[in-house]
């Protein structure tokens, strides 16, 4: 399939109420053909709702949900032709892998001389040649999860709809089918849109990531503007893993964090409650070589933690308040880092001087590290 073959998504509007609980609010997304969209958020902001909406499973209190130019707010399931990989992969476990891939041109009554091409040219995009006769008991967590692709793929849709489809597996195959994944969808060219709870899968996989929380859509952009440019301190704390501390406008491009100035180069917004969001990966250790105009923050260390490729330093600010920063675990970088007590000054370069409104935060998301 060519991306041109494929489908853009428009959500317009869209609202779901549950009695007094509205688990979609007001949302409207446009999403391009051929594009992989993620919607990431805690549990309970909406992002499996909406792609219940999407998938014909629940109806849109108001609002509409087109797919190209098809109107497909009240349209059953079966006649969406949209690609659906849930997060137990509903597998049927008295039937082959063959048969399980091959079930959606039985459902759509597809002329049966054409299965057998489909199964096999299905199981091939997901290097499963051979495992027609298979049983699912057979099959490893990952096997499993290729069959659930395969039979997602199987009748070319144009459109396919992920719900956590990776959760079930193991951290190292995880990462493994994310990146199989992303390839996958550079063949496919099919419009993906896929539910996570894990943020560093959806910006691993995705062209843009769509931001949920109470319902309501906060914020969709690339994974780079995302990390780079947050929107409010709920996006801050939810992309990477950042400390948000207060800090008071000083002017257009400065504020104080303590007795400390900090520079940026984004302008600072105007709201009465900003916070610093400090990524760990962008702290570093100061160095007489750095660019002079980097901000200096003074520390002193409180902790040293082996994590196996990096050290994670703990750092006590003056005012009380902890940040830390990541080295890679070489000989060198534990060389930089001072005994626990000792002081240390760190930088933070203006570029990655992130100034956010606070609108309430949470706990970061799942980021396995």
């Amino acid at each position: 399939m060519d991306k041109n073959d494929s489908v853009g998504v428009s959500i317009r509007s869209v609202s779901k109420r549950y009695g007094n609980t509205m688990a979609l609010d007001d949302i409207t997304l446009d999403i391009e053909p051929g594009e992989f969209v993620s919607l990431l958020g805690p549990s309970g902001s909406g992002k499996t709702t909406l792609l219940g909406a999407l998938g014909g499973f629940v109806t849109p209190t108001s609002g509409a949900v087109w797919v190209g130019s098809q109107d497909m707010t009240y349209m059953p399931p079966h006649k969406r032709n949209i690609g659906i990989v849930f997060q137990s992969y509903a597998l049927f476990p008295h039937m082959s892998v063959g048969e399980n891939v091959a079930f959606p041109l039985r459902a759509r009554r597809l002329p049966k001389a054409t299965w057998p091409e489909r199964v096999s040219k299905a199981l091939a995009m997901v290097e499963l040649e051979g495992y027609q006769d298979r049983g699912i008991s057979q099959l490893s967590g990952g096997q499993r999860q290729r069959v659930a692709l395969a039979r997602a793929m199987v009748f070319d849709p144009k459109l396919i709809l992920m719900d956590e489809p990776l959760s079930a597996l193991d951290k190292q195959l995880r990462e493994t089918m994310q990146i199989e994944l992303r390839q996958l969808h550079r063949k496919l060219g099919a419009t993906i849109i896929y539910v996570t709870h894990d943020q560093r899968e959806a910006l691993t996989m995705s062209d843009r990531v769509a931001i949920l929380k109470d319902g309501k859509l906060v914020q969709i952009d690339t994974p780079e503007v995302l990390s780079s440019d947050p929107k409010d301190s709920f996006v801050a704390s939810f992309i990477g893993d950042s400390t948000l501390l207060p800090v008071v406008r000083s002017d257009t491009y400065s504020v104080k964090l303590g007795d400390v100035i900090l520079h940026s180069t984004r302008p600072v917004p105007t709201h009465p409650d900003l916070l610093l969001a400090i990524q760990i990966e962008k702290l570093l250790v100061h160095d007489e070589r750095h660019d002079p105009d980097m901000n200096r923050l003074h520390c002193r260390v409180r902790e040293v933690v082996y994590q196996g490729d990096s050290i994670r330093v703990f750092l006590d600010m003056e005012d009380g308040a902890t940040i830390s920063l990541r080295q890679p675990s070489h000989h060198l970088a534990y060389q930089k880092i001072p005994p626990i007590g000792e002081n240390l000054t760190v930088a933070l370069h203006p570029e990655d001087t992130i100034i956010v409104p606070n609108t309430g935060c949470r706990e970061p998301a799942t980021n396995v590290a």
